[in-house]
């Protein structure tokens, strides 16, 4: 096995001559006389490092903080914190104990000022020793947090991002999500969007599937929320709902439960048509059975069924509940905007359900069946034959549109083949059961 040595092995235990010499140091700090009783604890901390003792080095190290704190000398105490950090033979567990001791002493510090220079003194000890990753992300993230109460969001979102908390082998897992998290929060609250979903792909969302990081997992999919709302993937919206509907806490409240499955049907119905979303929509259809979500299941159903919906209705029956959702209530842009959505997803489920039954329309019956205006309809079907939703072509003199591809040559001669193909097939079928029954018949009358 290698040797340590940046923790040797203990040379001489001191830790008698500690018991001794303590209490005359903390005599010597009680009466005033404070250069006498460091002078001796400097004295006792060099032969405590010498001696490689780390039981008895870290409880001088950890005295000096102890002194300075009670006689409230916060100057003095970061002098010895730079000081004791830089001895040369240091053992590290000492001096991380030392820091761990100065960082109980922040909450208690008189004023701003001295809290900030405390923490600017422990950032500068931990920085780039690696034993002290974990002391020196706890104090950034009190940092950060005292640059966000004094609402400098931008301050606060870059000193956080400083550290890679995901290559901290001695961090715990939780405390390295929750850090994480924290990032991810604040690159939203500065409207980072890009370095958001970036620190967010930090995470496995595997994890979440363990019961005692439910709290965690909530914290993520809401703001993965926050994020796919601003980018406006009302599919990805849709899944991080049904995420936080299968989370064991939320099932267990019922009116967060049902919060949650109506917002993923809201969100799936908002999200453009495609495979993954038909799919989706017809899982979100059956998971609002499990809630009393009659308004919202119904509408569901009218986007899986093949028949067309008036806005007019849509809006007379599920308009009073669907505004009271969150992501419609308010009536800010946002909510207008996913209003509006809706409504086009309206209008487009309408033209696949004509595109299904008919081959060519007439434009004006088209723009009636939709409740649209000509320009509006064909906006709406050039989007979705770009889209490929949909082959459509607009015959604008004749005031046609067609949903009928047209077929190659080929296609036709393939078509009319296997049209022959089953003709012959009937007739020899049909061939054969009238020579079954004339079989059948002659038999029976000879009998």
């Amino acid at each position: 096995m290698d040797k340590d040595y940046s923790n040797p092995k203990m040379e001489k235990d001191c830790s008698s001559i500690v018991d001794a010499q303590l209490p005359e140091v903390e005599a010597h700090a009680k009466s005033g006389n404070l250069t006498n009783a460091f002078d001796q604890l400097l004295s006792l901390e060099k032969q405590t490092r010498t001696a490689a003792d780390l039981a008895s080095s870290t409880r001088v190290l950890k005295t000096f903080i102890k002194l300075t704190f009670e006689a409230g000398d916060w100057k003095l105490m970061q002098e010895y914190i730079v000081l004791l950090s830089k001895k040369h033979g240091q053992l590290k567990q000492a001096i991380t104990r030392m820091v761990q001791e100065s960082m109980d002493c922040l909450d208690k510090t008189p004023d701003m000022k001295t809290k900030l220079e405390l923490i600017d003194t422990l950032r500068t000890v931990t920085d780039g020793k690696v034993y002290l990753e974990v002391e020196r992300a706890r104090v950034t993230r009190i940092l950060a947090k005292i640059k966000e109460e004094e609402g400098n969001i931008t301050d606060a979102a870059d000193i956080m991002q400083d550290l890679q908390v995901e290559t901290f082998g001695s961090m715990e897992k939780r405390e390295k999500t929750d850090f994480i998290l924290e990032q991810v929060r604040l690159c939203l609250l500065k409207r980072d969007y890009i370095r958001a979903n970036i620190i967010s792909k930090k995470i496995n969302t595997r994890y979440f599937k363990e019961t005692e990081v439910q709290d965690l997992k909530l914290r993520y999919y809401d703001l993965m929320i926050e994020y796919s709302l601003h980018e406006g993937e009302y599919l990805q919206v849709c899944k991080h709902y049904r995420q936080i509907f299968d989370t064991p806490s939320i099932k267990e409240d019922p009116a967060k439960a049902k919060l949650a499955i109506e917002s993923a049907a809201l969100f799936v119905a908002l999200a453009p048509f495609d495979n993954e979303q038909s799919d989706l929509i017809h899982r979100v259809y059956k998971e609002a059975e499990e809630v009393d979500t009659p308004v919202y299941r119904d509408l569901l159903k009218c986007f899986i069924t093949s028949e067309l919906m008036r806005w007019a209705m849509i809006e007379q029956i599920y308009g009073p509940t669907l505004g009271k959702n969150p992501a419609l209530a308010g009536g800010d842009e946002g909510a207008k905007k996913r209003l509006k959505e809706l409504h086009n997803r309206v209008v487009e489920h309408n033209i696949r359900v004509v595109a299904k039954y008919y081959t060519r329309i007439t434009t004006k019956r088209l723009t009636q069946l939709l409740d649209l205006s000509d320009r509006e309809c064909e906006e709406f079907l050039s989007k979705l034959v770009v889209s490929k939703t949909i082959f459509a072509k607009i015959d604008r003199p004749a005031g046609v549109v067609s949903f009928a591809k047209s077929k190659r040559p080929n296609e036709v001669l393939n078509e009319w083949s296997q049209d022959i193909n089953s003709l012959l097939g009937l007739i020899e079928k049909t061939c054969h059961l009238i020579t079954k029954e004339e079989i059948i018949h002659s038999i029976t009358k000879v009998m």
